[in-house]
C-alpha cells in the first residue's frame, strides 16, 4: 500500500476536501466519546453495523481491508488502481532501441515530381543516354555531388542527373519501445500535438497541458463523449483517442498461427506490435496502406527479407522509383514491412500498400524476423475490403 502522506499529497483537491472532512468528523466523535465516557463505562456496549465502520486511510485496496470502509479517496484510488493506474503511476516496462539502428549508409536526393529528368554519362552533358524519371514520385541515392557547370549528382550505376528536385535532409530518427514484459493496459503515441482535458468531450475543461508527437502516454480508461472515444491518461487528464495510436497488448496468438512469433499490424490504430514466446517485445507506430492502395487483412509469412531493395512502377500514370529502400521483408505479394526514409510522420495511413516504419523500426524489425514468421494485419473496425480483386500487384 502506498504511504498516506505521498497519496494525499497528489489527489485531486476535491478529494483532499472529502478525505479531510472525513478526518475530522473522526476527530469530533472522538472528542464527544472522551467528554461522555463515564456512562459509556456504565452501559453495554452496541455492535456497530458495517456501515458505521471507519473511513479506510486513503490508499489502494484490491482486497476487502478488516476494520475499515473503502470510502472516499481509499475508493477513489482503488478504483483508479484496478484499471492499472497508481499513485504515482507505474512506468512501462520499456525502453527505447540503440538509436544507432536509425543509421543509413546512403545519402538521397528527391527528384522533382512534376517534370521528366534526363539521366547523363557524365555532369555537364546535354546529351543523354535516353534513360530519364518520368514525372513522379522518385527518390534516388547518390554517391557525389558536382557543381561546376551546375548541381548533379552521380548515382549509384554510374549516371548522373541534373539537380532538379532537394536533398533529403532529415530522416526519421523516431523509435518505438522494446519491452521487458507486457504491459498491463494499452498505451500509445499522439501523432499531433493536442490538448490534454479535464473531462472527456470538446466542451471539457482544458487543463493547460499539451501532449506533442509521440510522446508516449499510457491508456487507464476509454469513454465515449461527442461521438469520439476518449483515453484517460491520469486523474482528471483526457486525450481524444482519433488523435493517438493506441497499442492493446493481446498476447494471444492470431487464429490460425502455428508458431509463438508473430507480428501484428493494426490498421484501424496504425501500429505494429511483435510478439515472442507469448509476451510483446516490441512496438511502434507505423504508416500502412491508403484508399486505394490498402494494406490486405490476413495472416502472411514473411516470404523474403532484402537489406536494400530498389521499387519501382513503370505506369506513366503512377510512376514511382525508389532506390535503396531499407530492411525490407516481403510478406504478401509486393506488399513488404520496411523503413521509409521519405517519411517524417506516422500513424495514419499513407502507403501504397506496404507497412511503412522509421528506418530505426525496420532495422529492429529486421534483425529480429526470420523468414517464415508471421505478420497478422487486422482492421478491427472491419472497413477494410478484403476482396483480393482490389490489391494490385504493386506497393511501397
Amino acid at each position: 500500500m502506498l504511504h498516506p502522506h505521498a497519496i494525499i499529497r497528489s489527489l485531486p483537491a476535491v478529494m483532499k476536501l472529502h478525505y479531510f472532512s472525513a478526518l475530522s468528523l473522526g476527530i469530533l466523535l472522538t472528542m464527544v466519546y472522551a467528554v461522555d465516557g463515564g456512562r459509556a463505562q456504565d452501559s453495554t456496549p452496541i455492535a456497530e453495523p458495517d456501515s458505521g465502520a471507519a473511513v479506510c486511510a486513503p490508499g489502494v485496496y484490491l482486497s476487502t481491508p478488516d476494520g475499515c470502509a473503502v470510502l472516499g479517496p481509499a475508493a477513489y484510488l482503488t478504483e483508479l488502481a484496478r484499471s492499472g493506474l497508481t499513485i504515482p503511476p507505474r512506468p512501462l516496462p520499456a525502453s527505447k532501441p540503440d538509436p544507432g539502428l536509425t543509421q543509413l549508409p546512403y545519402r538521397y536526393f528527391h527528384v522533382s515530381d512534376d517534370e521528366y529528368v534526363p539521366i547523363y554519362g557524365a555532369p555537364c552533358q546535354t546529351g543523354g543516354s535516353g534513360q530519364q524519371f518520368m514525372p513522379g514520385f522518385v527518390y534516388v541515392s547518390y554517391v557525389d555531388r558536382h557543381e561546376e557547370c551546375g548541381v548533379y549528382y552521380l548515382l549509384q550505376n554510374g549516371g548522373w542527373i541534373p539537380g532538379k528536385g532537394a536533398r533529403v535532409s532529415e530522416i526519421s530518427a523516431f523509435q518505438g519501445l522494446t519491452f521487458e514484459s507486457t504491459p498491463r493496459n494499452s498505451f500509445g503515441w499522439p501523432f499531433e500535438q493536442i490538448p490534454v482535458l479535464a473531462a472527456p468531450g470538446y466542451g471539457a475543461a482544458g487543463t493547460g497541458e499539451q501532449m506533442y508527437p509521440f510522446q508516449v502516454v499510457q491508456i487507464y480508461a476509454t469513454q465515449n463523449a461527442d461521438g469520439t472515444d476518449w483515453y484517460m491518461i491520469g486523474p482528471d487528464r483526457w486525450l481524444e483517442g482519433r488523435k493517438v495510436a493506441r497499442v492493446t497488448p493481446n498476447s494471444t496468438p492470431p487464429e490460425g498461427a502455428t508458431t509463438n512469433r508473430w507480428i501484428d499490424v493494426d490498421l484501424a490504430e496504425q501500429t505494429l506490435g511483435v510478439y515472442d514466446s507469448g509476451r510483446l517485445v516490441f512496438a511502434t507506430v507505423i504508416a500502412t496502406g491508403v484508399e486505394p492502395f490498402w494494406t490486405r487483412p490476413g495472416l502472411f509469412p514473411i516470404a523474403e527479407k532484402k537489406a536494400a531493395e530498389t521499387m519501382r512502377n513503370n505506369d506513366p500514370s503512377d510512376f514511382y522509383y525508389l532506390d535503396n529502400v531499407p530492411w525490407t521483408m516481403y510478406f504478401d505479394g509486393a506488399r513488404a514491412l520496411h523503413g521509409a526514409y521519405w517519411r517524417t510522420r506516422f500513424g495514419y495511413p499513407q502507403s501504397h500498400g506496404c507497412v511503412n516504419l522509421s528506418v530505426g523500426d525496420a532495422r529492429w524489425l529486421f534483425d529480429w524476423a526470420q523468414v517464415g514468421d508471421l505478420v497478422y494485419v487486422h482492421d478491427p473496425t472491419g472497413l477494410t475490403p478484403t476482396d483480393p480483386a482490389l490489391y494490385s500487384a504493386y506497393a511501397y
